[in-house]
């Protein structure tokens, strides 16, 4: 019996031996992993976000009428350079029938009051010569009737302006004639000779003749994700690209984040503007598509890894690198992080640019590879 233990125990000593020797075999026929190595570079790093939008002017003037009417004539057209006071338009006054009678009716009865007036006048005036009414008396009819000739006159020039929108007299501030407000460029005219026209009251805002603005302040105007609202703030520099205009950026800076967000296919926006710098002469198309990097930090001429590069503890969650110290030797070496574009990320403390980093996430070549 003790025999038969024996037999089996040396057997299977001898199993787990030749075990152990055929995985060792197996073990030496696998080729290597041969770890490659980087060093640390000197970059500048970067840290954006990306805000898509338009390029806009800073300020757009909608010049309306007064009045309302037809458009009679046209002077501008889109692309115009103008100064305050140019002339724009003129607008063919169509009066209403309402108005118009009312106007015509003031016109009677205060020709009706001056026929009366002046007949008194001159009554009192045969009586004044004579001696019969005092002066004081007779210069309470005179004031009375040049009043009713004034009043006259007055209604004679509202017809005028109710029926043709001008009046003799009123030389450049004639209702009919249209002009601009402000200098600049003019950006759109939306109407042509024949469009009705309404003018702006309190009712209603009226109808647009033309846009106009100053080229010369341009911002960039788009919307940003909540999810990076909360990493920007204002007076950040951006860097904006102008699909249109080729290898091209324009400098600006953050002036303006909305306080209060928008819902938008799901999510929420934040508008926000960036004032364009106004040394850059380049001619920018109002309305163009753009993009806008926000720098959120920016770093010159310092040491990095790149981002594969960087390990993190299981435990502490602490970056480290591995360096080399030999053939295919390496050792731990925790690394003090700075910011991070994505790709490249500034190393700090914990290493030199001459030390050489292990690529840890080696890929090992397969056996069909030649």
């Amino acid at each position: 019996m003790k025999k038969t233990i024996t037999v089996i125990i040396l057997l299977i000593i001898a199993i787990v031996f030749s075990g152990s020797l055929y995985w060792l075999y197996q073990k030496n026929q696998e080729d290597p992993v041969v770890y490659e190595t980087e060093q640390a570079t000197t970059e500048t790093i970067i840290k954006k976000t990306v805000a898509t939008g338009n390029i806009v002017p800073k300020e757009e003037v909608l010049i309306k009428p007064n009045i309302s009417g037809v458009i009679q004539e046209v002077y501008i057209e889109a692309g115009d350079q103008i100064k305050s006071g140019d002339l724009i338009a003129k607008i063919r006054v169509i009066p209403n029938v309402s108005t118009l009678q009312s106007a015509r009716n003031g016109v009677e009865t205060s020709k009706i009051d001056l026929t009366n007036q002046e007949k008194i006048y001159n009554r009192q005036k045969e009586l004044f010569d004579k001696g019969v009414i005092s002066a004081n008396e007779f210069d309470g009819i005179d004031v009375a009737f040049k009043q009713a000739k004034q009043a006259y006159q007055s209604s004679l020039q509202n017809y005028q302006i109710v029926k043709t929108g001008s009046a003799r007299g009123l030389g450049t501030a004639a209702n009919t004639l249209i002009r601009s407000t402000v200098d600049g460029m003019v950006l759109e005219v939306p109407v042509k000779e024949g469009n009705q026209v309404i003018e702006a009251n309190n009712f209603n805002e009226g109808t647009t003749i033309a846009t106009i603005a100053d080229i010369g302040k341009m911002i960039f105007e788009g919307k940003v994700d909540e999810s990076e609202v909360g990493r920007i703030k204002e007076n950040l520099p951006l860097e904006i690209t102008v699909g249109a205009i080729e290898n091209k950026k324009f400098q600006a800076v953050l002036d303006y984040i909305a306080p209060k967000g928008k819902e938008e296919n799901g999510a929420i926006q934040f508008e926000i503007k960036g004032t364009l710098d106004k040394k850059d002469t380049t001619f920018i198309r109002a309305g163009l598509s753009a993009n806008a990097s926000i720098i959120l930090a920016k770093v010159d001429s310092v040491m990095a890894l790149k981002e594969a590069l960087i390990q993190y503890d299981v435990k502490t969650q602490k970056p480290y690198v591995e360096v080399e110290t030999g053939e295919q030797k390496f050792e731990h070496r925790d690394v003090v992080l700075g910011i991070s574009d994505g790709i490249n990320v500034e190393v700090k403390e914990g290493i030199s640019k001459n030390d050489k980093i292990k690529v840890w996430n080696q890929i090992k070549k397969s056996e069909f590879d030649n």
